[in-house]
């Protein structure tokens, strides 16, 4: 058995990755131009811009933030040095979890021998992941708490799904789904809720086990919705659709900083852990796949349902302290705003409207811009 040290992090540090769409600015379609991008991007931003499995998106991840104005100082720095490089080559940026009209047959893989394997291995599987997420690291102290974190964060990942929902459209149709991305990476083999576990040598003894059996080849191939980061010393929240804009992204991390750092001083308490059955989340987050700021969620102690807006408002009153010594207070009150107009409702809406998926495009393109909706 090979030992897993986990990276001890003393205070709820932020590390936020973003999963944004290259689309041709004329289109609107999705573009294989990961290499073309790579070229031009900025001196400085070299190990902060990193392609994906497939060339038409690319990743944009943050430094190590204490505070979320810092992730939204970051990220903006970024998003406008790209921005201005990437426009002379005709492409966009495009904020959803699903692109609306471009099918992944279309798509072109990213040069690299672990994505070719990755292929080989889960053909269509793979081939078809052709969406986009948000990624939230939190900072904590011991491998132990933050399997503990995982399991206790389990019940609020259908919120985080629904207010994060902006995956409404595959292959040029209207799936019915407000998060159809959701459903695409649980096909995965080792995607969705993660099973729960102890402490932290459960976790090793089931990594090893998995390596040991050829089931996965390294620990990266774990793409649990929620899942424990030994090498930052992490939680890496995953369960979330790519939203809307930046102001999005900001407000639930706000949401998921304040829940991890709250859990985090439970556990230091020793608060009790209620029991909760992992089929009562499963069957929430299907809820928030399906209906996503629409959906009813079940409260696993009571049993009673709740909309997300009640839900939400529940968990921003919950989180409040910790907000207030978190600083971001802000943040986490503009989550009221995203449970009433999630990417998804937006989609649909113009849709609805104008009958044209393009439309769609330029409305997220235009309307969403992050220096519109998130201004210095």
């Amino acid at each position: 058995m090979s030992a897993i040290d986990f990276t001890r992090n003393d205070a709820p540090t932020l590390g936020v990755e973003l999963e944004l769409q290259l689309v041709n600015a004329e289109t609107f379609a999705l573009s294989s131009s990961i290499e073309e991008v790579l070229k031009v991007v900025p001196p400085g931003l070299d190990e902060q811009v990193k392609p994906e499995l497939m060339q038409s998106y690319l990743e944009i991840n943050t430094g190590v933030c204490r505070t979320v104005k810092e992730v939204g100082d970051d990220l903006r720095n970024k998003l406008d040095d790209l921005e201005k490089a990437i426009d002379p080559l005709g492409i966009k940026l495009l904020w959803s979890a699903t692109h609306p009209f471009s099918s992944w047959r279309d798509q072109d893989i990213t040069v690299n021998d672990r994505y070719f394997r990755l292929v080989e291995l889960m053909q269509d599987v793979a081939r078809r992941l052709v969406t986009f997420g948000l990624h939230v690291h939190v900072g904590v102290d011991t491998g132990d708490k933050a399997v503990m974190i995982c399991d206790r964060m389990l019940r609020h990942l259908p919120l985080l799904l629904a207010l994060s929902s902006n995956s409404p459209f595959w292959e040029g149709r209207s799936t019915g789904l407000r998060s159809n991305r959701s459903k695409i990476m649980e096909a995965l083999p080792t995607a969705g809720l993660p099973y729960r576990m102890r402490n932290w040598s459960e976790y090793v003894w089931l990594i090893n086990h998995l390596v040991d059996t050829g089931f996965i080849n390294t620990i990266r191939e774990i793409w649990w919705d929620i899942r424990p980061h030994h090498n930052f010393g992490t939680v890496e929240i995953r369960v979330c659709d790519m939203p809307a804009n930046l102001k999005h992204v900001l407000a639930l991390t706000a949401m998921i900083q304040c829940l991890v750092q709250s859990i985090s001083i439970e556990i230091d308490e020793g608060t009790y852990q209620y029991e909760y059955h992992p089929m009562m989340v499963q069957q929430n987050k299907w809820r928030a796949t399906r209906y996503g700021n629409e959906a009813r969620l079940v409260d696993s102690q009571s049993y009673l349902q709740h909309s997300v807006p009640e839900w939400a408002e529940k968990l921003i009153e919950l989180c409040m302290p910790q907000a207030k010594v978190l600083d971001c207070v802000a943040e986490l009150e503009s989550v009221r705003e995203l449970s009433a107009n999630t990417g998804a409702t937006q989609q649909l809406e113009t849709f609805e409207r104008t009958g044209s998926r393009r439309d769609v495009v330029q409305r997220m393109l235009e309307n969403n811009h992050w220096k519109t909706v998130c201004p210095r």
